[in-house]
């Protein structure tokens, strides 16, 4: 039995038979590929970082709330902490190419005169009203204030009260990006 596995597993069940399943199972979910957008500074420091994110839904409607799932040790989870604001961008199917520009934290930010970034990993961005980053060919996006964060283990569940919208997605005919559109695989 690998060191790795997670239980519980059921009375009887072959913990890696099980846990392969279970995978395969909870990969099935649907879920959206997203770009999330934080800021903070830190150490006097002024960060911005993008990430791919699956897990976005909307969890409540007054007030208008957004929930987002990051690793609990990721750049992004320390922005949000520190900074309280994101964003969330909305990508169109034919940009699934630009989800795996962020699935490392964003070393390459091209700065303006201002200080303000203009392009992070090669995309384009602006600024938010919250001065979270999003990207700017995205097909909608939505910017938050954190309302709140969960510690969850692995993750924290970030919810933002969504302060400031672009898009709407669909509008010029793009359906919006999905994980079974990549051969990204994340959960389990």
């Amino acid at each position: 039995m690998s060191a790795d596995l997670v239980g519980p597993f059921p009375d009887g069940a072959d913990p890696d038979e099980y846990d392969r399943l279970r995978r395969r199972v909870l990969w099935s979910f649907p879920t959206g590929l997203f770009v999330v957008g934080t800021t903070a500074v830190i150490d006097g420091e002024h960060r911005y970082n993008l990430m791919t994110a699956n897990l976005v839904v909307q969890v409540a409607t007054r007030p208008k709330l957004v929930a987002v799932a990051v690793e609990a040790e990721a750049v992004t989870a320390q922005l949000a902490r520190a900074g309280r604001v994101f964003s969330v961008s909305l990508l169109g199917r034919e940009d699934r190419a630009v989800v795996r520009r962020f699935v490392k934290p964003v070393a390459d930010v091209v700065l303006d005169d201002a200080g303000r970034p203009v392009a992070m990993a090669g995309e384009p961005v602006k600024l938010a009203s919250t001065g979270a980053p999003v990207l700017a060919g995205a097909a909608a996006w939505v910017d938050c204030r954190l309302h709140s964060l969960d510690e969850l283990g692995s993750h924290v569940l970030l919810v933002g009260e969504v302060v400031d919208v672009d898009g709407p997605p669909g509008e010029d005919g793009r359906d919006i990006l999905r994980m079974e559109d990549t051969r990204m695989s994340y959960g389990g």
